[in-house]
């Protein structure tokens, strides 16, 4: 039986169809489902295996970017999503989805109450104060605990934001640091993220946030070498999504 990932929905999300190829690229069965769908009824939160926030501009990042939808998440939706972190499954934010987690506090996710979740980091205005689509290096960072980047080392996919730039306090950067929790850096610093952070984990290493779009390097014809005959780094962004489903399909076949 497949890992089924639920891919949340929401007004503005645009990027929403690409992580359900993605998904079932990995081998999972996806359920594309509106937030508003789940408000009403929360249930197949609690029924799928892994959750994914995807990217795009969710309430047309009116306030702040993810700041809506992560509002109205915190708010009418978080039992159920804390259920599904605190039964050791998968989530992951892309681009959008990322700045959704931060302002949730579901990342870096410090705390262990669902009721005691501040939001300590933030992804803000680049430094170079515009949009940037253009296609990056990433370093899998050594000893992290993320799930979603194992056996990997560098993936190669592109960016398309202009609130991308990533922002802690000192003290919150140590402690990803120490904690292992930062994920991916970007080999060379596109918008001014401190440290060159591109995605970090919770403690657990399940919950993933990250600005780039691996699901755009999924497929051979994706890469911008596709045409040369080079693939070296062709499909790289998939095996993230191999990763979870991997990971959610050996947690399934566990005994009860």
């Amino acid at each position: 039986m497949k890992p089924v990932a639920l891919i949340l929905r929401a007004a503005g999300i645009n990027r929403d169809v690409d992580l359900v190829r993605a998904f079932e690229l990995a081998g999972a069965e996806t359920r594309c489902v509106h937030l508003h769908e789940l408000i009403e009824d929360a249930s197949p939160i609690a029924s799928c295996d892994i959750l994914a926030f995807p990217g795009g501009f969710s309430y047309g990042d009116d306030i702040s970017a993810g700041r809506i939808l992560a509002n109205r998440i915190r708010h009418q939706l978080m039992d159920a999503v804390w259920t599904h972190v605190a039964a050791g499954k998968p989530v992951i934010g892309i681009c959008n989805g990322f700045q959704v987690l931060v302002k949730t506090g579901l990342l870096p996710g410090f705390e262990t109450d669902a009721d005691q979740l501040p939001q300590r980091i933030t992804l803000t205005d680049n430094a170079l104060p515009r949009f940037v689509n253009k296609w990056v290096d990433l370093k899998v960072e050594s000893g992290t605990k993320c799930v979603w980047t194992r056996g990997i080392d560098t993936i190669e996919c592109p960016i398309a934001h202009g609130e991308g730039r990533f922002v802690a306090p000192p003290e919150v950067l140590d402690r990803l640091e120490s904690n292992g929790q930062v994920a991916l850096r970007y080999a060379s610093n596109p918008n001014g993220s401190d440290r060159d952070i591109a995605g970090i984990c919770d403690p657990t290493g399940l919950v993933f946030g990250l600005m780039p779009h691996p699901e755009d390097n999924i497929h051979p014809n994706h890469h911008t070498a596709w045409t040369s005959g080079a693939d070296t780094a062709a499909t790289s962004g998939l095996r993230l999504f191999e990763n979870a489903v991997r990971y959610a399909a050996e947690r399934a076949a566990q005994p009860a």
